[in-house]
């Protein structure tokens, strides 16, 4: 289940228990907690038996081209998914989305302070048969975190948790102080800069990978660009991917630690961003899964085959407010209002996308976050900015008014699948319906294109998403900070910045203040400053053969793992 409050309450316990223990001064009982490899196993996956005969072969639709499979770049759903399957951290979520110990050969041990962490790595091994090592962890994070690697995830996901790296990203300091080091070819050390209740689970996310630094150099300019220029030490290798294709597949790794586990051979991907051709493929057979949306889903909506998964993923419309160097009419918070009030976010999701996805008049998801009480986060705020054509059109009449100008033109940058079209469309014909005077310009571009033109800013409106990347709301609250990595639309409010500082800094041991301080955050952003335009919650849903079983998907990091599919009765 990928919205689970209990298991998810569990794993906070079970991170918060490690803590208080550490902070206790006991070892022994961190030690005596620690599992072993079959400990491990056993308590994190299931032993499925299958049919000798029955072919292994699982084949998949992805909707857009891989960008890169470079862990310090990967900043998409593509990249996260794939190299979620290809590779291992020293954590992995497992099929009850619980971060469990991956190559960590258990449980680290901890300081009394919570600053700093100590793992022991399990025997494992890349698929070129040399040994995973400490050393592998603290080259590739230290990579991400060099200005000459220009990761956005790197300082992203470790300023303010890992030690040095805020200063890192600020140029203040060289990447080679970052808080990581192999003490020994088995032991990683760890520092942070404060204690940081959700460390562990960001221990699953792709940008804390491990390289080989040896692979890495001698590939140099190429690594990375293609199927040949990687290592890997997942469950899966990857295969016949040219860098720029529409197909590639995924192999099981024979030197994978855990490839017992394993049972897929092959998993076949080809990009295929209509959906009817997708359909006409899982019908033909060729294909084992198939998402719907729009008229597809509606038409198969009682299909045996038909499969529901909810999301924590919110699409919004982001507004630039400057464009390469110009300030744009997106500055102008009544224009940035009206936009945001102007379209039915109802008919979007039961006409346009019909495929279980819901409004989002906030930004954090729909039962993704729960306080100690097992309040839903979502509960503080509850709708915001809802759509409303009345207050759209005042906002827009008084925003024309400030810019000096009767009418105006935007460009609303979109992806090139149909449904993105469909979407797209969709919204230009409310927007100039129910905004007189605004001409609305799409532009729909294939998604790397879109994540460079997001990069350059060059752009006025986006239709974007974000899926979290670990269980809190900070990891959609600090999007927005003046100056982050993913802002990339000149949002800034030294108010709303003070808020979310403060969740990690002087509230970051203060659960009630802390929440608190990420709802009145949330509310300046979206209902004060108009910052995003907030569309949906995501819903998904699948035509999948009865014959694929066990594919695990995920609330963070990368959608799904593989590592546990199987496919049984279709011989």
């Amino acid at each position: 289940m990928k919205n689970n409050k209990l298991v998810w309450l569990l794993s906070l316990l079970l991170v918060v228990a490690l803590f208080l223990a550490a902070c206790g001064g006991d070892d022994k009982e961190t030690k005596d907690d620690t599992t072993t490899d079959k400990d491990d196993k056993d308590a994190t996956t299931e032993e499925t038996e299958v049919a000798a005969d029955e072919e292994q072969v699982l084949n998949l639709i992805m909707t857009a081209e891989i960008p890169t499979m470079d862990s310090a770049l990967v900043t998409d759903a593509v990249g996260f998914d794939l190299l979620n399957n290809v590779n291992e951290g020293l954590y992995r979520l497992n099929q009850e989305n619980i971060a469990v110990p991956a190559i960590s050969d258990g449980e680290p041990t901890v300081s009394e302070d919570g600053l700093v962490y100590t793992f022991k790595l399990r025997d494992s091994k890349w698929s070129d048969g040399t040994p995973v090592t400490a050393n592998d962890f603290e080259y590739s994070w230290k990579r991400a975190m060099n200005p000459d690697t220009a990761s956005e995830y790197g300082p992203y996901m470790m300023a303010g948790v890992i030690k040095n790296a805020t200063a890192i990203s600020e140029g203040k300091m060289d990447y080679t102080e970052l808080g990581v080091k192999a003490l020994d070819e088995k032991t990683l050390e760890v520092s942070l800069d404060k204690p940081t209740p959700y460390f562990l689970s960001l221990m699953s996310f792709g940008t804390f990978l491990p390289q080989s630094e040896a692979f890495v150099t001698s590939q140099g300019e190429n690594y990375a660009k293609n199927s040949e220029s990687l290592l890997y030490n997942g469950p899966f290798t990857l295969a016949k991917w040219d860098g720029t294709g529409l197909s590639w597949q995924l192999l099981k790794n024979e030197e994978y630690w855990d490839k017992e586990t394993v049972k897929l051979t092959e998993i076949n991907y080809d990009v295929v961003k209509e959906p009817g051709t997708a359909v006409n493929l899982y019908t033909e057979g060729q294909k084992d899964r198939a998402g719907l949306t729009g008229d597809f889903a509606m038409q198969y909506g009682a299909d045996p085959d038909l499969i529901h998964e909810s999301e924590t993923s919110v699409f919004y419309f982001k507004y630039n407010q400057e464009r390469l160097g110009e300030k744009t009419p997106l500055a102008n918070v009544n224009i940035r209002e009206a936009i945001t009030k102007a379209f039915d976010k109802q008919d979007l999701v039961d006409v346009v996308l019909a495929n279980g996805s819901v409004p989002a008049n906030y930004l954090v998801p729909k039962d993704f976050t729960f306080d100690e009480n097992g309040t839903d986060f979502r509960d503080v705020n509850g709708d915001m900015a809802v759509f409303n054509v009345e207050e759209a059109k005042a906002a827009f009449e008084t925003g024309l008014s400030e810019l000096g100008v009767s009418e105006l033109t935007l460009e609303i940058l979109n992806g090139d699948t149909e449904s993105a079209k469909k979407t797209g469309e969709y919204l230009k014909n409310q927007l100039e319906t129910n905004l007189p005077g605004l001409t609305v310009q799409l532009k729909e571009v294939p998604f790397n294109v879109r994540l460079d033109l997001d990069t350059n800013q060059d752009y006025d409106i986006q239709i974007a998403g974000w899926g979290p990347d670990y269980q809190d709301p900070y990891t959609f609250m600090n999007l927005w900070l003046t100056g982050g990595g993913n802002n990339q639309m000149s949002y800034a409010n030294p108010e709303y910045d003070k808020l979310v500082n403060s969740a990690v800094n002087e509230l970051a041991l203060d659960p009630e203040a802390r929440w608190q301080a990420l709802a009145d955050a949330e509310k300046l952003l979206i209902e004060e400053d108009f910052g995003i335009g907030p569309m949906y919650q995501r819903g998904l849903m699948f035509l999948q053969k009865p014959y694929v079983k066990g594919i695990v998907a995920h609330p963070f990091g990368g959608d799904y793992s593989y590592k546990w599919a199987y496919i049984e009765g279709k011989n």
